[in-house]
């Protein structure tokens, strides 16, 4: 899953970015309310974490120029500013939560996991996925097959979860670089097959019904049954 960070102190958010990183999150970071927006414009991200108080252009801004121009990542905001009016100004600007600083990393990352559980669902957010006999607990990034807990390295666990929310589409290569890893990524070109061939090994080995599917000349594709 891909992150926005946009946060100008400079250690809390190399702090933050390096926190998400470790968690199996493809993340970018700026330090401005304009580097923010052009990013939340050009890149297709899961969620974003903005800073009220930035230099060039406050997060309340970015905002809501991203939502007026259709934008609809979730956003968690967040300040230093506690008042409920703050708050409430946040959510009515187009804001998905709103974190006070200071916060704990746990709370920060339990809160981007509901957000990124709630885009695209209707109602509560489930953290449990499944596709046939595999399950996925995105609250404990718990992942097993047939009750068997398979051992995931950060990287093949974010590939994966992205296939777990998009099961029965065709994901093309560009796609899975672009919501997995962050923007200045400069690895090898086939980056995205290599860790497709980890996950079958992980996921489909030993069993008669494959659920990661190649699409000739196209990607890939994570379905159950025929």
């Amino acid at each position: 899953m891909r992150v926005l960070i946009a946060e100008d102190e400079k250690e809390l958010n190399a702090i933050m970015r390096k926190k998400l990183m470790d968690e199996g999150y493809a993340v970018d970071s700026v330090h401005d309310g304009i580097d923010a927006l052009e990013h939340l414009q050009a890149v297709e991200y899961d969620a974003a974490i903005l800073d009220i108080m930035m230099p060039k252009m406050d997060g309340l801004a970015v905002l809501r120029e991203y939502r007026a121009s259709g934008g609809s990542a979730n956003i968690m905001m967040l300040t230093a500013r506690d008042a409920v009016s703050d708050r409430v100004l946040g959510l009515d600007s187009g804001a998905d939560d709103y974190l006070v600083k200071p916060f704990v990393f746990p709370e920060l990352l339990a809160r981007l996991r509901v957000l990124i559980r709630r885009a695209g669902s209707a109602g509560k957010p489930s953290s449990v996925i499944s596709c046939g006999g595999l399950v996925m607990d995105t609250s404990s990034r718990e992942v097993r097959r047939d009750g068997v807990l398979i051992d995931l390295s950060s990287r093949e666990y974010a590939i994966l979860e992205y296939m777990m929310h998009n099961q029965g589409i065709v994901l093309e290569r560009e796609s899975f670089r672009s919501h997995v890893w962050s923007w200045d990524y400069d690895g090898e070109s086939n980056v995205v097959d290599v860790y497709i061939r980890y996950l079958r090994k992980k996921v489909d080995d030993g069993y008669g019904e494959k659920l990661i599917h190649t699409v000739r000349g196209a990607g890939y594709m994570l379905k159950a049954g025929s």
